[in-house]
């Protein structure tokens, strides 16, 4: 008799591990899909309202023996799903990158389920803000990477994203992970408890559709008519090519294509006042071989390029490896590379090297902690950049502008940088062409959304292979080429610059005021759960 039952018990915790399974699966499928995927290369933002609802339905379920595990095992996935493309760029960064969102839910899913038990009533609102707390921590030194936060989904809500111009992108995200914590928790005891969960926690709902609908009021109010602004016209040349394949033919032949569309532009519309190319469009340093004439093949090109400069009436913004010599900790001279944007005007004007750089692929300051690991990146020819240090604004055609390069355009605490600094719009120049993967240009794109919401300013990208669009103040897409297409686009933007927002003035004070709370609130459920558990054991 007691072997039956010890089978039934072992066939009855069988089925609830497939069940927490299957939950776990159901929530990275919805979590990727909730941004551009595989599937829909603009994403289907309503999804991001529930799909962590099974992640927190497990995290109530599951004991204490498994909670680590699926942890480990729903972060990998989830980034693996999400981040997919990744296995184009190298083999490397679809191990990396998913292993190190492992480690983060490794921490963050068992600190949700210890939430749920230290607040039985109100825990799902704790859970959310430590979602959003470990959203903004993410963002945070060498592994910054703020791809997958949950609000990045709903760039195309437009009328729900304008708060953004307040809070920062943080309150969007909040305002989506709350209907899964409330959802997931409604549900944790089963379909039987949902309506008793719902009845008692009724308040918590009209609140929630109050601020909701309050959060579309202040959208439609918001500046949508950039008419009356001052215009400026801008050319976009999109080249469709990965520039750092292909050595010396390959820069022979971008080069000729950058200038060839140029020309097209300027003969179909000669009006255009500046013209845009993308990130390392052209890759021999120009500065470097105008100076340093060692190598005849590139100083020619390069000549050839300074020349085509040097003959046009309107400024050039180009993307560029801009080599530099520099004294090394030994004091001797030392060649050094930046990623940087130079603004030819008939000259070079200015330059802007790039501030926060990939980790991994374009800085790794651990060679002296972890040499085996320095080497191997050495190995898979890495490229690696010097770090720059001032908050560059341009000034070219009438406007000053900044150019966050590639990625730099997801971290809202650059763009707002560059804003207070004087810039009016923001020209993002970008090479995501390694991708392979228009979801993956897509992701990038919807986050720079945010940044031209965020400071009520213009962004532009400019960028190889996509996604080349310009993008109005309230976040509108105005004007796109499609991806991995070879062509130019005329776009006349608007330089609107009458508000600074409270985000530009006070940055990510959102975040980090969530992350004092949720943790304050976190550490006295903590500490007065551990004093009813004195006093019990003192009772006794």
């Amino acid at each position: 008799m007691s072997s039956i039952t010890e089978r039934k018990i072992a066939a009855t915790g069988a089925k609830q591990v497939f069940i927490e399974i299957g939950l776990l699966a159901l929530s990275a499928v919805l979590f990727a899909l909730s941004f551009p995927s595989i599937l829909n290369d603009w994403g289907l933002f309503p999804l991001a309202f529930i799909c962590l609802a099974p992640l927190f339905i497990v995290i109530r379920s599951a004991g204490w023996g498994r909670i680590f595990i699926y942890g480990l095992s729903y972060g990998y996935v989830c980034y693996a799903l999400f981040n997919y493309w990744l296995s184009t760029f190298h083999p490397l960064a679809i191990v990396i990158v998913p292993i190190i969102y492992a480690a983060y839910f490794l921490i963050l899913v068992p600190l949700l389920k210890l939430t749920d038990r230290i607040f039985p009533r109100f825990g799902f609102l704790v859970q959310a803000g430590l979602w959003l707390s470990y959203e903004y921590l993410r963002t945070l030194g060498f592994l910054g990477y703020p791809y997958g936060n949950l609000g990045y989904s709903q760039y195309l809500f437009r009328p729900f994203i304008q708060i953004s111009s307040v809070f920062g992108f943080w309150f969007v995200s909040l305002m989506v992970v709350l209907p899964s914590a409330f959802l997931g928790n409604a549900l944790k005891e089963g379909i039987s408890g949902f309506k008793p969960f719902v009845k008692k926690n009724k308040l918590f709902l009209y609140i929630y559709a109050a601020v909701f609908i309050a959060v579309l009021i202040f959208g439609f109010a918001a500046p949508s008519n950039f008419d009356d602004s001052p215009q400026i016209k801008l050319g976009f040349i999109q080249h469709n090519a990965d520039s750092w394949k292909g050595g010396t033919r390959q820069f022979e032949s971008n080069k000729n294509k950058l200038i060839e569309l140029s020309g097209k532009a300027l003969e179909e519309d000669p009006d255009i006042e500046m013209m845009i190319w993308s990130e390392t469009c052209f890759v021999p340093g120009i500065d470097w071989h105008t100076r340093y004439r060692n190598d005849p093949v590139r100083y020619r090109m390069v000549k050839e390029l300074t020349d085509f400069f040097a003959s046009q009436d309107i400024p050039y913004v180009i993307g560029n490896d801009d080599g530099q010599l520099e004294p090394n900790e030994d004091g001797e001279l030392e060649r050094v590379d930046y990623n940087a944007v130079l603004l030819y005007d008939k000259e070079l004007k200015q330059v802007y090297r790039k501030l926060h750089l990939v980790p991994f692929s374009e800085n790794f300051p651990y060679e002296k902690q972890l040499p085996w690991l320095y080497e191997e990146f050495k190995k898979r020819e890495f490229h690696w950049w010097k770090k720059g240090t001032e908050y560059t604004v341009f000034e070219a055609a009438g406007v000053k502008f900044s150019t966050p390069i590639c990625f730099e355009d997801v971290f809202g605490y650059l763009s707002r940088e560059y804003i207070n600094n004087g810039a009016q719009i923001i020209v993002n120049l970008t090479n995501d062409s390694w991708s392979g993967s228009i979801p993956a240009e897509m992701q990038h794109m919807a986050m720079g959304v945010f940044r031209a919401v965020e400071n009520r300013r213009t962004m532009v990208r400019g960028t190889n292979s996509g996604i080349t669009c310009t993008i109005e103040p309230d976040g509108e897409i105005t004007s796109i080429i499609e991806p991995f297409e070879e062509n130019y686009m005329i776009s006349t933007i608007p330089i609107y610059e009458e508000t600074t927002t409270l985000y530009t003035r006070w940055g990510d004070w959102f975040a980090v005021l969530n992350l004092v709370v949720s943790l304050a609130v976190f550490a006295a459920g903590v500490l007065f759960s551990l004093v009813r558990v004195i006093r019990r054991s003192r009772a006794k």
